[in-house]
């Protein structure tokens, strides 16, 4: 059975970074592509990160330059870390798997979206 578990979520201030991590059982990281997702309230979830099983990553026009995604196969964690986080950052963010074979461009669009999701892990920037 696959679970995945958010943290390290919390609230900064603008300016200030964060790292999420997301631990993975139930499946073998380094073959499925994952990404983090995130939802504002009132919006919808969108993608924010995602790399594929051969490591090519994907990023939002809007976080791109401050966000990284990584794994470490080893601990089967999932990372995210975010720098220069803005005040439009705040959302709830998801870590998800897709053991379909879809690309990493294909997952961050959610054209059809995740196979596995986790509960999420709330993010709040104040300005």
């Amino acid at each position: 059975q696959v679970h995945l578990v958010e943290s390290g979520g919390g609230s900064v201030q603008a300016g200030g970074s964060l790292r999420l991590a997301c631990e993975v059982s139930g499946l073998i990281l380094r073959k499925y592509c994952m990404g983090w997702f995130r939802q504002a309230q009132g919006k919808e979830r969108e993608g924010v990160a995602t790399i594929d099983n051969d490591g090519t990553s994907r990023y939002a026009d809007s976080v791109k330059g401050r966000f990284t995604i990584s794994q470490d196969n080893s601990k089967k964690t999932l990372f995210l870390e975010m720098s220069n986080l803005q005040p439009e950052d705040t959302a709830m963010y998801y870590c998800a798997a897709d053991t379909r074979g879809l690309t990493a461009s294909q997952t961050l669009r959610l054209d059809f979206g995740m196979n596995y999701w986790g509960k999420g892990i709330q993010v709040t920037i104040s300005s």
